[in-house]
């Protein structure tokens, strides 16, 4: 069975969702592929953390050369988050002839074409289903089953702290901040939540949903943000009497030959599929001009399913370099 090994950088939540996906599934994954794929070397300062995974202490490095330029390293992950040293990273690797691939919605669209052409250039893969949506697969659907439509309208609840906050408003009656508290103890919400409540982590987002469906390169510093720290009870109680809900709304749809974009606290009508979608919970409505509506729902954060993301791409770069 050919061998398949992978480098993580960075085993955090995310990291240790990833390698535990794997190794529930290894099996299933080896049976479906005929591929054996295995973490060899992983990346990680803290080395005390207890992880609820099996890894011993000779897979661990602080050196990211250790994976970066690595010949027997074929796919490395990237899962440290933030802008740098991650992109920088992911760039070397591709660079040493590596697939990629990554949940970073930040450092996807804060680099989308470079590290795309990066990619091109030196005849790797790079993948990102996770950093949208979590365990929804949405990028894969918008660039293969749907792939013959025209995009005319994507529209989604995109960050689980700013639905779970808004769903304690509206159906506990909940203050902001007493919601907002309630999101950091079950821990859907950072300590620090400014780049979730402010609406940058679903312009994010957006930025790479417009490059993928309406191939249009929107930097997320240039999408209209507005985030929830502004709503009150009465904005929450005006939206019920008029029978729906505030949500977070990231939204783009064509208008004429250009697109409109913007991320805003946005009315719902109940009747609407996305006024359904609670708590943590994400959710991703597209129109096709050939397919209609559809509506694609699910968990989107947490380490399980976003590893799960992580992996199905892994898995479908490594059937790749096996072909």
């Amino acid at each position: 069975m050919k061998q398949i090994k992978i480098g993580l950088l960075g085993m955090g939540n995310i990291g240790t969702g990833a390698y535990k996906t794997l190794e529930m599934n290894k099996a299933r994954i080896a049976a479906n592929t005929g591929l054996d794929l295995t973490i060899t070397r992983i990346l990680e300062k803290d080395l005390a953390r207890e992880r609820d995974v099996t890894v011993v202490p000779e897979q661990f490095t602080q050196e990211a050369d250790d994976i970066l330029a690595a010949p027997d390293i074929d796919i490395v992950i990237e899962l440290l988050g933030g802008l740098e040293p991650a992109t920088s990273f992911m760039l070397t690797a591709m660079q040493n002839g590596k697939h990629v691939v990554t949940a970073n919605k930040a450092a996807v669209a804060a680099s989308y074409d470079k590290l795309l052409n990066t990619a091109r250039a030196n005849r790797v893969m790079f993948r990102f289903e996770a950093s949208v949506g979590g365990g929804i697969p949405i990028l894969n659907a918008l660039t293969t089953a749907l792939s013959a439509n025209e995009y005319e309208e994507i529209r989604g609840i995109l960050n689980g702290t700013t639905n779970y906050i808004l769903t304690q408003m509206a159906e506990n009656g909940l203050s902001y901040d007493r919601a907002l508290k309630a999101a950091q103890e079950q821990g859907f919400a950072e300590a620090d939540p400014t780049a979730d409540v402010e609406g940058h982590d679903v312009a994010n987002k957006l930025s790479i949903l417009i490059s993928l469906a309406f191939g249009k390169r929107v930097p997320p510093e240039n999408i209209p943000t507005v985030g929830i720290t502004g709503l009150t009870m009465r904005d929450i109680e005006k939206a019920a009497a008029d029978g729906g809900k505030l949500k977070l709304i990231a939204l783009a749809r064509r208008k004429g030959d250009d697109i409109e974009y913007s991320v805003a606290p946005t009315f719902v009508a109940n009747d609407h599929p996305l006024a359904g979608v609670r708590n943590e919970f994400n959710a991703i409505f597209v129109r096709g001009n050939a397919v209609g509506e559809l509506m694609f729902y699910g968990k989107g954060a947490g380490p399980l399913p976003t590893g799960s993301a992580v992996m199905g791409d892994v898995t479908e770069i490594a059937r790749a370099i096996a072909r």
